[in-house]
Protein backbone atom coordinates (compact mmCIF):
# COMPACT_ATOMS: atom_id res chain seq x y z
CA UNK A 1 0.00 0.00 0.00
CA UNK A 2 1.66 3.19 -1.07
CA UNK A 3 -0.28 6.88 0.06
CA UNK A 4 0.56 10.49 0.14
CA UNK A 5 0.39 12.21 3.56
CA UNK A 6 1.66 15.45 5.02
CA UNK A 7 3.75 16.33 7.96
CA UNK A 8 4.52 19.67 9.10
CA UNK A 9 3.74 20.84 5.52
CA UNK A 10 6.13 18.45 3.97
CA UNK A 11 4.35 15.41 1.72
CA UNK A 12 5.25 12.01 2.65
CA UNK A 13 5.13 8.92 1.02
CA UNK A 14 3.89 6.41 2.80
CA UNK A 15 4.22 2.29 2.07
CA UNK A 16 3.02 0.11 4.35
CA UNK A 17 3.88 -3.59 3.39
CA UNK A 18 2.41 -5.42 6.51
CA UNK A 19 -0.85 -5.02 9.18
CA UNK A 20 1.73 -5.91 11.31
CA UNK A 21 5.26 -3.85 10.82
CA UNK A 22 8.30 -4.80 12.81
CA UNK A 23 10.41 -2.02 12.04
CA UNK A 24 10.00 1.59 11.03
CA UNK A 25 11.75 3.08 8.14
CA UNK A 26 12.73 7.04 7.57
CA UNK A 27 14.43 7.85 4.27
CA UNK A 28 15.12 11.59 2.98
CA UNK A 29 13.21 12.09 -0.48
CA UNK A 30 14.75 14.32 -3.33
CA UNK A 31 14.05 14.74 -6.70
CA UNK A 32 16.43 11.72 -7.96
CA UNK A 33 15.72 9.68 -5.03
CA UNK A 34 11.59 10.47 -5.70
CA UNK A 35 12.06 8.79 -9.32
CA UNK A 36 13.62 5.08 -7.54
CA UNK A 37 11.77 5.34 -4.82
CA UNK A 38 9.20 2.64 -5.63
CA UNK A 39 11.99 -0.08 -7.01
CA UNK A 40 13.61 0.95 -3.80
CA UNK A 41 10.97 -0.51 -1.52
CA UNK A 42 10.52 -3.50 -3.47
CA UNK A 43 14.31 -4.31 -3.55
CA UNK A 44 14.15 -4.08 0.20
CA UNK A 45 11.23 -5.84 0.67
CA UNK A 46 13.45 -9.05 -2.02
CA UNK A 47 16.67 -8.27 -0.04
CA UNK A 48 15.10 -9.01 3.64
CA UNK A 49 13.10 -12.26 2.53
CA UNK A 50 15.85 -13.28 0.60
CA UNK A 51 18.11 -13.25 4.16
CA UNK A 52 19.25 -16.85 5.18
CA UNK A 53 18.71 -16.10 9.07
CA UNK A 54 16.29 -16.76 11.57
CA UNK A 55 13.44 -14.57 11.14
CA UNK A 56 12.16 -12.47 8.11
CA UNK A 57 10.75 -9.08 8.77
CA UNK A 58 8.31 -6.23 7.67
CA UNK A 59 8.11 -2.72 7.34
CA UNK A 60 6.93 0.64 6.74
CA UNK A 61 8.78 2.94 5.00
CA UNK A 62 7.87 6.80 5.29
CA UNK A 63 9.85 8.79 2.57
CA UNK A 64 9.86 12.49 3.96
CA UNK A 65 10.24 14.88 0.98
CA UNK A 66 13.61 17.70 0.61
CA UNK A 67 13.16 20.43 -1.07
CA UNK A 68 16.21 22.25 -0.93
CA UNK A 69 19.18 18.97 -0.40
CA UNK A 70 21.62 21.50 0.53
CA UNK A 71 19.85 24.01 2.65
CA UNK A 72 17.48 21.43 4.55
CA UNK A 73 19.96 18.62 5.36
CA UNK A 74 23.55 20.25 5.35
CA UNK A 75 24.61 19.94 9.93
CA UNK A 76 26.81 23.00 9.45
CA UNK A 77 28.38 25.45 6.38
CA UNK A 78 31.08 23.86 4.51
CA UNK A 79 31.77 26.28 0.86
CA UNK A 80 32.69 22.75 -0.51
CA UNK A 81 29.13 22.38 -0.07
CA UNK A 82 27.54 25.23 -0.89
CA UNK A 83 28.84 29.21 -1.04
CA UNK A 84 24.77 29.94 0.49
CA UNK A 85 24.79 31.19 3.75
CA UNK A 86 21.71 29.57 4.94
CA UNK A 87 23.55 26.00 4.25
CA UNK A 88 24.23 24.55 7.26
CA UNK A 89 21.67 26.15 9.11
CA UNK A 90 17.94 24.15 8.68
CA UNK A 91 19.28 20.99 9.63
CA UNK A 92 18.25 20.82 12.51
CA UNK A 93 14.35 21.99 11.57
CA UNK A 94 14.52 19.24 9.06
CA UNK A 95 15.32 17.06 11.74
CA UNK A 96 12.94 18.65 14.00
CA UNK A 97 10.02 17.77 11.71
CA UNK A 98 11.36 13.99 11.71
CA UNK A 99 11.53 13.52 15.04
CA UNK A 100 8.66 15.34 16.74
CA UNK A 101 6.23 15.17 13.99
CA UNK A 102 6.91 12.37 11.79
CA UNK A 103 7.36 9.79 13.90
CA UNK A 104 4.89 10.38 16.40
CA UNK A 105 2.81 9.85 13.44
CA UNK A 106 4.16 6.77 12.38
CA UNK A 107 4.05 5.90 16.06
CA UNK A 108 0.58 6.07 16.77
CA UNK A 109 -0.28 4.37 13.72
CA UNK A 110 1.51 1.55 13.77
CA UNK A 111 2.97 1.46 17.52
CA UNK A 112 6.27 1.83 18.96
CA UNK A 113 8.78 0.22 16.37
CA UNK A 114 12.08 0.57 16.41
CA UNK A 115 13.01 3.68 13.53
CA UNK A 116 15.67 3.60 10.91
CA UNK A 117 16.99 6.56 9.70
CA UNK A 118 18.56 6.04 5.83
CA UNK A 119 19.63 8.41 3.13
CA UNK A 120 21.92 8.77 0.03
CA UNK A 121 24.89 11.69 -0.29
CA UNK A 122 23.75 14.70 1.66
CA UNK A 123 21.25 12.23 2.60
CA UNK A 124 23.43 9.80 4.04
CA UNK A 125 25.03 12.53 6.05
CA UNK A 126 22.68 13.59 7.72
CA UNK A 127 21.38 10.42 8.60
CA UNK A 128 24.90 9.75 10.36
CA UNK A 129 24.88 13.26 11.83
CA UNK A 130 21.39 12.40 13.50
CA UNK A 131 22.27 9.12 15.19
CA UNK A 132 24.89 11.61 17.70
CA UNK A 133 22.07 14.67 17.82
CA UNK A 134 18.50 12.23 18.35
CA UNK A 135 18.03 9.06 20.49
CA UNK A 136 15.18 7.46 18.90
CA UNK A 137 16.59 6.00 16.03
CA UNK A 138 17.76 2.14 16.25
CA UNK A 139 19.77 2.12 13.60
CA UNK A 140 20.89 4.54 10.63
CA UNK A 141 22.08 4.13 6.64
CA UNK A 142 24.67 6.23 5.63
CA UNK A 143 24.98 5.22 1.98
CA UNK A 144 27.65 7.18 0.27
CA UNK A 145 27.22 9.81 2.80
CA UNK A 146 29.24 13.18 1.96
CA UNK A 147 31.73 12.30 4.99
CA UNK A 148 33.78 14.56 3.24
CA UNK A 149 32.43 18.05 4.74
CA UNK A 150 34.66 20.10 6.64
CA UNK A 151 35.71 18.79 10.47
CA UNK A 152 33.06 15.63 9.94
CA UNK A 153 36.14 13.18 11.76
CA UNK A 154 36.64 15.99 14.46
CA UNK A 155 32.95 15.59 15.06
CA UNK A 156 32.63 12.52 14.92
CA UNK A 157 35.15 11.83 17.57
CA UNK A 158 33.51 14.12 20.44
CA UNK A 159 29.94 13.19 20.09
CA UNK A 160 27.72 10.19 21.19
CA UNK A 161 26.54 8.13 18.77
CA UNK A 162 22.75 7.11 20.21
CA UNK A 163 22.14 4.40 17.27
CA UNK A 164 22.97 1.04 18.26
CA UNK A 165 23.65 -0.21 14.69
CA UNK A 166 25.41 2.18 11.77
CA UNK A 167 25.72 1.41 8.01
CA UNK A 168 28.19 2.94 6.20
CA UNK A 169 28.73 2.54 2.29
CA UNK A 170 30.90 4.12 -0.20
CA UNK A 171 31.34 3.40 -3.76
CA UNK A 172 34.68 2.26 -4.90
CA UNK A 173 35.36 5.31 -7.34
CA UNK A 174 34.15 8.04 -5.06
CA UNK A 175 37.33 9.07 -3.44
CA UNK A 176 39.30 9.26 -7.13
CA UNK A 177 38.36 12.61 -8.04
CA UNK A 178 40.34 15.88 -8.82
CA UNK A 179 38.06 17.44 -6.16
CA UNK A 180 40.49 17.54 -3.23
CA UNK A 181 37.46 18.11 -0.48
CA UNK A 182 35.44 15.22 -2.94
CA UNK A 183 38.47 13.16 -2.60
CA UNK A 184 38.69 12.99 1.53
CA UNK A 185 35.91 10.66 1.52
CA UNK A 186 37.35 7.29 0.97
CA UNK A 187 40.15 7.88 4.23
CA UNK A 188 37.19 9.81 6.19
CA UNK A 189 35.01 6.55 5.55
CA UNK A 190 37.67 4.02 6.67
CA UNK A 191 38.41 6.23 10.06
CA UNK A 192 34.17 6.60 10.73
CA UNK A 193 34.13 2.93 10.08
CA UNK A 194 36.98 1.98 12.43
CA UNK A 195 35.80 4.53 14.97
CA UNK A 196 32.11 3.43 14.80
CA UNK A 197 33.69 -0.27 15.71
CA UNK A 198 35.14 1.12 18.50
CA UNK A 199 31.99 2.73 20.07
CA UNK A 200 29.37 0.33 18.60
CA UNK A 201 31.38 -2.84 18.69
CA UNK A 202 32.44 -4.67 15.08
CA UNK A 203 29.38 -6.65 14.81
CA UNK A 204 27.18 -3.61 15.14
CA UNK A 205 28.77 -1.62 11.84
CA UNK A 206 29.94 -2.21 8.80
CA UNK A 207 31.34 -0.24 5.68
CA UNK A 208 29.91 -1.72 2.22
CA UNK A 209 31.94 -1.16 -0.49
CA UNK A 210 29.95 -0.62 -3.95
CA UNK A 211 31.14 -0.83 -7.65
CA UNK A 212 31.37 2.65 -9.21
CA UNK A 213 31.31 6.33 -8.47
CA UNK A 214 28.81 8.46 -6.25
CA UNK A 215 25.90 8.24 -9.27
CA UNK A 216 25.95 4.32 -10.01
CA UNK A 217 22.70 2.68 -8.55
CA UNK A 218 21.93 4.55 -5.71
CA UNK A 219 18.51 2.98 -4.78
CA UNK A 220 19.95 -0.43 -4.48
CA UNK A 221 22.61 0.65 -2.98
CA UNK A 222 20.49 2.73 -0.23
CA UNK A 223 18.14 -0.64 -0.08
CA UNK A 224 20.81 -2.67 1.21
CA UNK A 225 21.56 -0.50 3.36
CA UNK A 226 17.96 -0.69 4.93
CA UNK A 227 17.76 -4.17 4.37
CA UNK A 228 21.10 -4.56 7.13
CA UNK A 229 19.62 -2.19 9.58
CA UNK A 230 16.45 -4.17 9.47
CA UNK A 231 17.84 -7.75 9.69
CA UNK A 232 20.20 -6.79 12.50
CA UNK A 233 17.19 -5.06 14.62
CA UNK A 234 15.10 -8.17 13.74
CA UNK A 235 17.33 -10.45 14.28
CA UNK A 236 19.36 -9.20 17.34
CA UNK A 237 20.32 -11.73 19.92
CA UNK A 238 17.97 -9.58 22.38
CA UNK A 239 14.97 -10.23 20.86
Amino acid sequence: MKQTIEISGRECLLYNESCEPQVLLIQTLGAQERESIDSEVAMIREMIAANPVRQKASFVMAAIAISDWEVELTPWHDRAVSKRQAVGEHAFDTLDDITQSLIPYLQERFGHLPVVLGGYSLGGLFARWAASKAECFEAVAAVSPSLWIDAWCGFSDVHAVYARYVYLSLGDREEHTRNKAFAQVGDNMRWEHEHLKQVLGPDNTTLEWNTGNHFVDGARRTAKGFAWCINKIVNSPEK
